[in-house]
């Protein structure tokens, strides 16, 4: 299942514009809050997925009874991008457990890259819902080895990707990969760069985030 909030309008876009505006790129604390708006929206869509059972509630006047979301959810991200984003799932999802996955672009003079996972912080995964999250989809490479990384842990009964930007490049890649896992998305574009940047994307959504970091 694949969903992609720039499909209907909504206030989603408004975000998305934002995220993508230069001008607007330059205030970095407006840009990490646009990618946590977008992982709060993704998340209230992706909660409609859920197993939900009725519970009753006491109030000061009585009982009411209420469907109440019953998986138990793990939200893992890439760090560092992906934490803005995550934020927005984790302000929703706030009684979930949360992983850790340090992942890095090793350059080559060729142009080429590797992707190394550096770090990992996970719970057992076994029979959770497990829902991963980053900035951006752009080869699908880091998304891929991450959540190869985190099985390790165990195998989730459901498994979520979840991004604000994807390209279609990586969304195939996603889905070859992982054909059982559903797939979230603010936006799919089509086209890469050779050093494999997504257009018209939004640029480096960690340097945006945090600022520059040296170069390898």
């Amino acid at each position: 299942m694949v969903f992609n909030l720039s499909d209907t309008p909504s206030i989603g876009n408004t975000f998305i514009a934002e995220l993508r505006d230069q001008d607007i790129q330059r205030d970095r604390l407006r840009f990490r809050r646009n990618l946590e708006r977008v992982g709060e929206l993704l998340a209230y869509e992706l909660s409609k997925t859920l197993d939900y059972a009725i519970r009753p509630v006491e109030t000061p006047l009585g009982t009411a009874e209420v469907q109440l979301p019953q998986n138990e959810l793990i939200l893992a991200t890439i760090l560092r991008a992906g934490l803005p984003i995550h934020q927005g799932l984790l302000n929703y999802f706030d009684h979930s457990a949360n992983a850790f996955v340090s992942a890095f672009r090793k350059n080559h003079k060729d142009g080429s890259f590797d992707v190394h996972v550096e770090y990992i912080s996970s719970p057992r995964l076994e029979d959770k819902t497990l829902i991963v999250t980053d900035a951006m989809l752009a080869t699908g490479a880091s998304m891929t080895l991450a959540v190869k990384s985190l099985l390790e842990h165990g195998q989730p009964s459901a498994l979520h990707i979840v991004t604000a930007i994807a390209s279609t490049d990586g969304l195939n890649y996603l889905q070859r990969n992982f054909p059982d896992a559903h797939i979230w998305m603010g936006a799919l574009d089509d086209e890469l760069t050779a050093k494999s940047y997504i257009v018209p994307g939004l640029g480096d959504a960690g340097d945006l985030s945090y600022g520059e970091k040296t170069p390898d």
